[in-house]
């Protein structure tokens, strides 16, 4: 099996070939599955790509143990956590199937499969991702890298973002001139600097990246709540409500504004800042907490090396119009969707895990001290063959 790796790494030396990569974000609503025509360096092309959503009712096992990572991780119940991993295997098998057959679809020689977070720890040095790696290979027939994040977090790294190194290819891609920033308002907001200049992502002062703090969790958890939707459609009630300043005083949002970066959060580490909009109408929690996730991406600006010439929004939150308001009020340069620069930000974290994964066969550095704390370029990934 050696050799087949070896071959692997050759044929992606020798010239790009088609990646598929998958992720399914902190909203647990289903896989994004894209394709990239890549040698894990260069973004040669982009292909076909597809959303599949988790059918009402389905993941139990797996949303059980989202919500309970942090004890579950402790030891008990190991069949509910064996049964978890079996459906986002399954979940993931399924749609790289349906990617794979899609109209004029080209093959994939390899997968990036970046699995269910459903805990993540950096202080204390561990992360966990649900899915793996060998059962995907299996059921797929095709090689399969995964488990991005272990090397960097034994390294010493947080763990994450792994984006920013993509960030960079895809700066490269547009042509930018100078730096730009890349902010992802999925769950939990991150953010990367990126100057394209750069020799490469691992390259000194090539790339800064770290989260900004909560994106569009709090909001979508409010709106669940208050009203049984599962975000608030366009920011029109957060348009409508008035912001309450008293969450800004919270002791979590306070100090974790003041440390510097690389630095990661969990889904959850806001549920004090959270929990302070209770007791507040729809609209003004729906605002309050909007206006929190854009005051801590706005406040990104001021680790960044040197300005940015536009602000490229992926994720949901590109959709909420009240909080790309809210953003652009605060930041200092332009604060456009990544759509307006050729890309598609529904896609880009599946595209990034296709990108990463040809990295990994071939052994080349997916972080580094600027984007995750890591001591140096690190390495990454397991390859698991069918």
């Amino acid at each position: 099996m050696e050799g087949v790796t070896e071959a692997l790494r050759e044929a992606f030396e020798s010239g790009p070939d088609w990646c598929l990569g998958l992720m399914s974000g902190t909203a647990m609503d289903g896989v994004d599955a894209a394709l990239v025509l890549t040698d894990g360096e260069e973004i040669t092309g982009f292909g076909p790509s597809l959303f599949s959503a988790y059918p009402k009712g389905s993941m139990a096992a797996a949303r059980s143990v989202h919500a309970d990572g942090l004890r579950l991780r402790a030891g008990g119940d190991p069949a509910l956590v064996a049964a978890a991993g079996a459906e986002v295997d399954a979940a993931h098998a399924a749609a790289c199937a349906a990617l794979l057959a899609a109209p004029a679809a080209p093959d994939a020689a390899l997968v990036g499969y970046h699995g269910q977070t459903v805990a993540h720890a950096p202080d204390e040095g561990w992360t966990w991702q649900l899915g793996d790696g060998a059962a995907l290979a299996k059921a797929l027939r095709r090689p399969v890298a995964w488990d991005f994040r272990s090397a960097d977090m034994t390294a010493g790294g947080q763990g994450a973002p792994l984006a920013p190194f993509f960030h960079w290819a895809l700066a490269r891609r547009i042509g930018a001139p100078g730096p730009v920033a890349f902010l992802n308002l999925g769950g939990v907001g991150n953010v990367t600097w990126a100057d394209p200049q750069a020799d490469g992502p691992e390259a000194p002062g090539a790339l800064l990246a770290f989260d900004t703090g909560p994106a569009n969790a709090p909001v979508d958890d409010w709106m669940r709540r208050q009203a049984g939707l599962p975000h608030d459609p366009d920011g029109r009630h957060a348009a409508a409500g008035k912001v309450h300043e008293g969450v800004f005083k919270a002791n979590s949002v306070r100090a974790y504004l003041g440390r510097r970066p690389p630095k990661s959060l969990d889904r959850n580490d806001f549920a004090q800042a959270a929990a302070s909009a209770e007791g507040l109408s729809l609209e003004d929690g729906a605002a309050t907490l909007t206006a929190l996730s854009a005051r801590m991406a706005a406040a990104a600006q001021d680790h960044f090396p040197a300005p940015v010439s536009r602000w490229l929004v992926c994720g949901g939150g590109r959709r909420n119009a009240a909080l790309m308001a809210m953003l652009a009020e605060r930041v200092e340069a332009p604060v456009q969707a990544v759509e307006e620069a050729g890309l598609d930000g529904d896609m880009l974290e599946a595209q990034c895990f296709a990108w990463l994964a040809a990295r990994v066969v071939r052994g080349l550095p997916l972080s580094a001290p600027g984007t995750t704390g890591v001591a140096g370029p690190t390495p990454g990934g397991r390859l698991a063959r069918p």
